[in-house]
């Protein structure tokens, strides 16, 4: 069976958790990151894909999960090695990045992965706001 391999970024500010919805599924959200290229590290990755797609640098990048979950929009099983992470300066949305939210926000579509793995684990550890203040469907 196919597996996707995926790098991403979980940031925080102010207990909250940017996301990012590309132009090709601008309702889902997701962590800002992607896929290696060929004999590329998961750091190089991730340094690259945020570069790409947020205009930043990481910041004391760490390892904090890897989690397994259906793809949002393939029909494939998902590997994804998270990094909690700063940035060197604020987001702003480039290359094919549609739209940057703060979660918890008004109501978003999230990505399996995000909504049944990254944000319980964040919640679990203190790290982010509790959803039940502004509401989540997914």
């Amino acid at each position: 069976m196919t597996q996707l391999r995926v790098i991403a970024a979980a940031v925080l500010r102010d207990r909250r958790l940017l996301l990012v919805s590309k132009r090709s599924a601008p309702t889902v959200h997701y962590l800002p990151g992607g896929k290696p290229e060929a004999g590329e590290t998961a750091l190089d990755c991730l340094a690259r894909e945020v570069r790409e797609e947020i205009g930043c640098r990481l910041v004391e990048p760490r390892r904090f999960a890897e989690v397994r979950a259906p793809a949002a929009l393939e029909a494939v099983d998902m590997h994804m090695t998270v990094y909690l992470t700063g940035l060197d300066r604020t987001p702003a949305a480039a290359a094919e990045i549609a739209s940057l939210v703060w979660w918890p926000t008004m109501r978003v579509t999230l990505a399996p992965a995000i909504r049944l793995h990254v944000i319980p684990d964040l919640q679990r550890r203190g790290l982010l706001n509790d959803s039940a203040a502004v509401g989540s469907p997914q």
